[in-house]
Order: C-alpha cells, then sequence, then structure tokens
C-alpha cells in the first residue's frame, strides 16, 4: 500500500514499483471508488453517504477488500495500491483484509509539505482550489498519527531513491 496526500507522488512511485516487483501489478482503489458514483445516485445513498468522498460509500472498503482478492485469486500478483485513506476505519479495516489476503502486506505513507504538494498538483494539471487542493490539509493532518507508519518524506527526494527506500524496507521485513 502506498499512501498519502493527493498529489504526493503514489502512483507515480507505485509505477516504478512495477518495473522492480516481480510479477506485480497496481490495483487502484479510486477506480472502484468512481463505479460506485456513477451507479449510486443520490437518492438511493444512505445520509452518510452524501459526501464529496466516494470512500464513505459502505461498500467502498468491502469492494475494495473483494477485488483485491479476486485479482490475488484470479491473476496471482503481488498487488501495488496506491491509494489517499487517512480515515483510521476505513484504513483498519483495508489493511487488515489485505494482511487476511496476503500476510506480506504492507504500507508506506508519503510525505510532503505543502508547498510540495500543490506544486506536483499544479504540475500534473490540477486546476488550483479544486477538490484534491482542498483536501490537503486534512490529509496532512491525518497522516501525522503514527498509526500510519511506514512514513517516506519525499520532499527534495527523486522517485528513485524513494522507490530504492521501499524497496530496502519491505526486503528488511523478510
Amino acid at each position: 500500500m502506498i499512501n498519502g496526500a493527493y498529489g504526493v507522488g503514489k502512483t507515480s512511485v507505485a509505477k516504478e514499483l512495477q518495473k522492480i516487483i516481480n510479477n506485480s501489478m497496481i490495483f487502484d482503489p479510486e477506480e472502484v471508488g468512481y463505479m460506485l458514483r456513477n451507479i449510486i445516485s443520490e437518492d438511493i445513498a444512505h445520509p452518510f453517504e452524501r459526501t464529496d468522498n466516494f470512500q464513505d460509500f459502505e461498500l467502498w472498503k468491502v469492494l475494495v477488500v473483494n477485488v483485491a482478492s479476486l485479482l490475488k485469486k484470479t491473476y496471482n500478483k503481488n498487488l501495488i495500491v496506491p491509494m489517499t485513506i487517512f480515515n483510521k476505519g476505513y484504513f483498519e479495516y483495508i489493511f487488515t483484509g489485505f494482511k487476511e489476503i496476503d500476510e506480506k502486506t504492507y504500507h508506506f505513507c508519503l510525505t510532503a509539505n505543502e508547498e510540495t504538494i500543490h506544486e506536483r498538483l499544479r504540475k500534473r494539471g490540477e486546476m488550483e482550489g479544486n477538490w484534491c487542493f482542498k483536501q490537503t490539509r486534512k490529509c496532512m493532518d491525518g497522516f501525522k498519527d503514527i498509526y500510519f507508519e511506514q512514513f517516506i518524506d519525499t520532499d527534495d527526494v527523486n522517485i528513485n531513491d524513494i522507490v530504492k527506500k521501499i524497496d530496502q524496507k519491505v526486503r528488511s521485513f523478510h
């Protein structure tokens, strides 16, 4: 699991990790969220699901774990999962579910300062002040909690060094 604020570099790191992790594939849980957003209209959504975050759909975390399980069983690949998840309850559900699928599940939380994150968001074409920008402070505050460690600071660090650090940490766990 590659966690961190929107724009911190999770997907870029995941793509580079896929090049060095044998028999791997990227599974982006945002795709599950987009699907649910397209299926569940506001008139059928539960009141607590009527937010601007598809992670609040009751089925989101359940489907993320189920899809991961089916991908693992069907294709027998190592899953690389880039996602922003700072809600402890959602994180615990998904991380525990992933550990049940594969006990060798690891979590890394990429961090950076607000200026770096906003610059990266602009570079990827996000409009200043959009939803991703508005989530930055919430993410940064949530990720201060040691609950989300292994932290990897990405300020002024190139992507290859981040990937090497993750690779070294995973190897040290074995």
